[in-house]
């Protein structure tokens, strides 16, 4: 519930804002940053990129497909957010924060990383453009499938309350959502505080024998897994952020949840790729082709850093390296999350809009 209010209050707040930033991307580089700002507002990629792709397929006026691309890359950036304002539910205890903090910022690297190699090469070669639009060729016209997660429905309907009594309560709806952001927090520092004491006493039991023979399984299982529930639930945010408190308990290793948020990053596409066959007009085959560039551009950073042990240690060794300075100086843990998510791409995505 206090994610999916943190997604709504943040949405009430910049949903305008970001619309307006969205036409101001002809930068690659900005427009990666607006997609790492709009996706880390909202906490969710799912709902940047399905509204990406409804932008590059409005009937007039379309988002230009190479404008797009970086953009789906930042959202890649964004959503990764939510783990890394998860763990600093731990830093209460050094050792527990430094296992969380990692696990959160794995996600974070890995991304960082396949952006830094992808994007060059996009804008040298334009392989993500040319390979989306011919695997888009062979679906588009199938037609569009409508699928509503039970348990993102669910959520919904328990948030739906909340706001509404909030609503009742303030006339500004600014304001409104001022305050269902901070509800939210609470409701997810509560929520991780009664997790984590309900984990320390599983350590005591079969529980955590339980969870290694689970995640110690092979990494093909590991991905399979983080896809299908990511799928099911529309949001890595919650999947992946699961993982932060199971890491904080000590019941799962950094390396066992690696291969979980590859998968949950592949399992986020799924959402945009409904969207895109649902979409009709003339511009109803490029709407598939930016999804598609999402799924290409997860799998490519698969098959870039998982199969080789010494590439695939890169984005685990920076996140050992990172939480450790963040369990000396806590402080930087939160700016860390302000300047990567916030400060940066809110800086960026202004200097866009102004000098467009």
């Amino acid at each position: 519930m206090g994610v999916n209010g943190l997604g709504d209050g943040f949405k009430s707040l910049g949903g305008h804002l970001l619309d307006s930033f969205f036409t101001a991307t002809e930068n690659p580089f900005v427009g990666l940053m607006v997609g790492i700002l709009a996706t880390s507002l909202v906490q969710s990629s799912s709902l940047t990129t399905s509204l990406i792709v409804v932008m590059v397929a409005a009937p007039e006026n379309p988002l230009p497909l190479a404008n797009a691309i970086p953009m789906v890359m930042g959202a890649n950036i964004g959503t990764t957010v939510t783990n890394a304002l998860v763990s600093l539910a731990h830093m209460g205890r050094r050792e527990e924060f430094r296992r969380a903090f990692a696990v959160a910022t794995c996600h974070d690297f890995f991304n960082l990383m396949t952006v830094a190699i992808l994007l060059p090469l996009e804008l040298l070669t334009g392989y993500l453009h040319r390979a989306a639009t011919w695997l888009s060729s062979l679906v588009t016209g199938l037609g569009g499938v409508q699928y509503e997660s039970p348990i993102k429905g669910a959520l919904k309907a328990a948030v739906a309350p909340v706001k509404a009594a909030i609503g009742a309560l303030i006339d500004s709806p600014r304001v409104a959502g001022i305050v269902l952001v901070v509800v939210s927090a609470i409701l997810i520092f509560f929520a991780l505080t009664m997790l984590v004491k309900v984990l320390r006493a599983a350590m005591e039991t079969r529980v955590e024998v339980v969870l290694s023979q689970v995640f110690g399984r092979s990494a093909v299982v590991a991905i399979v897994v983080g896809m299908v529930v990511t799928a099911t639930v529309q949001s890595s945010s919650i999947t992946t952020s699961l993982l932060v408190p199971l890491a904080g308990a000590g019941m799962i290793t950094l390396e066992q949840a690696f291969p979980v948020t590859i998968g949950a990053n592949i399992g986020t596409t799924v959402t945009a790729l409904m969207a895109s066959l649902a979409v009709t007009g003339p511009n109803a085959g490029i709407g598939v082709t930016i999804a598609v560039v999402h799924l290409l551009f997860n799998m490519s950073g698969m098959l870039l850093f998982y199969p080789v042990p010494a590439v695939r240690n890169l984005p685990l060794a920076a996140a050992r390296w990172l939480a450790k300075v963040a369990t000396r100086s806590r402080p930087l843990a939160v700016a860390y999350v302000l300047v990567q998510f916030y400060v940066i791409p809110g800086l960026f995505a202004v200097l866009g809009r102004l000098f467009k």
